[in-house]
């Protein structure tokens, strides 16, 4: 296939040639393996393709046992070999801002104002883990554990914690998530607040989320149930959704690409964590390749807008959106006061400056 000008291979392994080398030239320090007597070892390209593979159809290991002419046995260990390996090399890939200037560059690129990333979290489906009774069992009746996520504007990953028990409540996902603890002790160096044009309040800057997420000073969610049309409430969940679709978009797309998630993770689930890590890893790598960007993610992948906030077209991804992943479950939550003053004075921002 390398050796076809019809670019077959590209489309095998997700990822243009020069990619697919450099990533062989990362890991085949530690997944090499050494000839023996008594048979060749699986050469590093061998092993990096068939992980590749398994990531983006999520074929069973017998399926790839006729592909690749190696036992299902051993394509179990290989898997999440390589994906440790993956992700020690990309693991910079992934990397949430530490300074100030850098929060406030991301911000610059959201219509939202104050909007640092958009946040969400899903539930990995897996096969049921041997003795764990309910311990990873959700509300959808599955097994699973959380990927909770911060995307910027260019639907990249900025932050992805992955493993928490898919018993857990969606609020406590996030409560227990280090991101959270390092905002409570203000390690990250979000940006003071500051005020907007028109408004005599300073507002703290916020990531964006859905209802499944408690309303704080820096957690902005939309107003629940139905509002009338150009209605405050009505017009402030239209601004924030027209700049958290950005993060749907991208869990779109990685579920789309890496069909992994498509099916039940065949693995305990350390392994599952480490395996959906690589794929947010791969996701940026892909991203941000001057070579694979194209092949990844072509024009018209994601939902385009126009100036004024209005869907011109849905992204391609939406045409094959079966998925494994769930949703964080929605659950009314009391918020403080200050969330309150703080999501109402955003609401009476955009009211006020309707275009």
């Amino acid at each position: 296939m390398l050796a076809e000008p019809s670019g077959e291979f590209d489309n095998f392994v997700r990822m243009s040639n020069s990619d697919f080398e450099f990533l062989i030239q990362k890991v085949s320090p530690v997944v090499a393996k050494q000839d023996t007597d008594w048979r060749e070892a699986i050469p590093v390209k061998i092993r990096l393709a068939l992980t590749l593979r398994y990531l983006a159809t999520g074929d069973s290991f017998r399926s790839l046992h006729y592909l690749f002419k190696i036992s299902s046995q051993l394509i179990s260990r290989i898997v999440p070999e390589v994906c440790l390996a993956l992700n020690e090399a990309l693991k910079d890939f992934v990397k949430i801002p530490t300074t100030t200037e850098e929060w406030l560059s991301k911000a610059e690129r959201f219509k939202f104002p104050h909007c640092l990333g958009a946040m969400d979290g899903k539930h990995v489906t897996i096969q049921p883990p041997p003795h764990s009774g309910t311990e990873y069992y959700n509300y959808k009746r599955t097994f699973s554990i959380v990927l909770l996520a911060i995307v910027d504007y260019d639907y990249c990953f900025m932050f992805a914690e992955i493993g928490a028990q898919g018993r857990i409540s969606d609020g406590g996902v996030f409560n227990q998530s280090s991101i959270s603890k390092k905002n409570s002790e203000n390690s990250i160096n979000l940006p003071p607040p500051s005020s907007l044009p028109g408004c005599d309040i300073d507002l703290p800057y916020v990531f964006l989320c859905d209802g499944a997420f408690s309303l704080t000073k820096n957690l902005m969610k939309p107003f629940p149930g139905r509002h009338q049309l150009n209605s405050p409430e009505r017009v402030f969940n239209q601004k924030l959704s027209q700049s958290r679709v950005v993060v749907e978009n991208t869990f779109g797309v990685l579920s789309n690409k890496f069909r992994v998630f498509k099916t039940a993770m065949p693995f305990h689930p350390v392994k599952c964590s480490i395996i959906t890590m690589t794929c947010v890893l791969l996701h940026n790598f892909l991203r941000k390749s001057r070579t694979s960007r194209p092949l990844y993610a072509p024009p018209g992948t994601f939902d385009t807008y126009n100036d004024s906030g209005e869907l011109i077209r849905a992204g391609n991804w939406r045409n094959c959106s079966n998925t494994s992943f769930l949703p964080l479950q929605n659950q009314p939550r009391r918020s403080t006061n200050d969330a309150i003053q703080i999501r109402q004075a955003f609401m009476h921002y955009f009211y006020n400056n309707i275009e």
